[in-house]
């Protein structure tokens, strides 16, 4: 039986008085089980100071503030608005010198904004990636630079067979350069031992690289890797233990944990933090039940099963519609019609970022409803930094 399935419901309930003022679907983040994650997480990095935290998983104040407040003062994002919030929140913590990565490949008007939001921070340090250092004069001034590598993932980054490509914009950003940033999500495959091995061998052409920059006179501040898949491995891998910069892992989804997190990493020990509240409006067939949480409130992007019903694993999600989520009934009693059920989504980075409100659950207790005040992206330059 997989944790999720024995996972005991009973704390994600909520009230019948909760229930009955609240319409679904529903975000609901539980921030009992957000500082036990965080709590976890950085126990196995050794210190907060090892983990640079991808925002884009939680995208509300009060985690942000939570994340803050169990030490961690790096960070990364990938929208302009993560960036404001995220400082912001940082700002009212008392956060004195906070550390934000852009995690993304800004041009154009996002950079010039991107120079508005670091302008209105001051005291924060404020970087971006690039990989091409002929647009690092695009880069405002007060914005540092990371280089984005490639592993092998290719979705943005220098090739990192591509070494002068990469020397080039360290050289060009000067003493504006921090680091590498070299994300390995594309090793996710396998099972525990064989995506060890695969790791290791992406970190071992990664030292090689360092080697390179070190030899070309560059000085490599920081190199963040790792998302959540592979960030255990990164801190296995016993060479970063030694390097003469600072190597830092990233993984988000961790605050939240979700359930395509749970199959790939179960050896986690994480809780769901983040749920969507659902209830069943339909019985189109003897054995089938269809919920409110169609696509619109719960991502389905990572394929199927989209969501996992807690304490209900008999309840087998199928491909959701708009507004729908159909439930096959493979054991147990069909829920009726207008029973709460409570979904773990399969990704919840993109989840959240569906849900205009939250409700924050402390212990059992509803203690506020907030906005998902990081979700979505500003519209207009003069939106940013003012």
């Amino acid at each position: 039986m997989s944790r999720l399935a024995a996972l005991d419901p009973a704390p994600y309930v909520l009230a019948d008085d909760v229930l009955d003022a609240t319409l679904s679907p529903a975000l609901v983040v539980h921030l009992d089980r957000v500082r036990e994650n965080l709590r976890r997480v950085i126990a196995a990095a050794g210190g907060a100071d090892r983990w640079r935290p991808h925002v884009k998983t939680s995208k509300i104040p009060a985690v942000f503030a939570e994340v803050a407040r169990a030490g961690v003062r790096r960070f990364k994002c990938a929208t302009l608005r993560e960036a404001e919030v995220l400082l912001a929140t940082l700002r009212d913590e008392g956060i004195e010198a906070p550390d934000v990565c852009l995690a993304y490949p800004l041009v154009g008007p996002a950079l010039r904004a991107l120079g508005a939001v670091a302008d209105a921070f001051p005291a924060a340090r404020v970087s971006v990636l690039c990989e091409d250092a002929s647009r690092i004069a695009e880069v405002p001034e007060r914005v540092s630079v990371f280089v984005d590598v490639n592993p092998g993932m290719h979705r943005t980054g220098v090739p990192l067979e591509d070494r002068a490509a990469i020397l080039g914009v360290a050289r060009a950003a000067g003493e504006r350069f921090r680091g590498v940033h070299y994300y390995d999500g594309h090793l996710h495959e396998g099972g525990t031992e064989e995506r060890r091995r695969a790791v290791f061998a992406c970190y071992d052409r990664l030292l090689k690289l360092l080697d390179f920059l070190r030899a070309g006179g560059v000085a490599v501040e920081e190199v963040v890797t790792s998302g959540t898949p592979t960030f255990q491995h990164a801190l296995a891998y016993p060479p970063f233990a030694e390097l003469d910069a600072a190597h830092r892992i990233s993984p988000g989804t961790v605050v939240y944990h979700d359930q395509r997190s749970e199959e790939e990493n179960p050896e986690l020990d994480l809780l769901p933090a983040a749920v969507v509240l659902s209830r069943v409006v339909s019985h189109p067939a003897p054995d089938l039940a269809t919920c409110d949480a169609g696509s619109k409130s719960i991502a389905a992007e990572a394929g199927d099963p989209c969501a996992f019903v807690l304490g209900r694993p008999d309840l087998v999600a199928l491909t959701p519609s708009e507004e729908h989520l159909p439930l096959r009934v493979t054991g147990g009693a069909r829920p009726e019609r207008g029973d709460a059920l409570y979904l773990v989504p399969r990704h919840v980075c993109p989840t959240t970022n569906l849900a205009e409100e939250a409700l924050l659950v402390d212990a059992g207790e509803v203690v506020d409803v907030v906005r998902v005040s990081a979700r979505a992206h500003p519209l207009r330059v003069s939106d940013v930094g003012g």
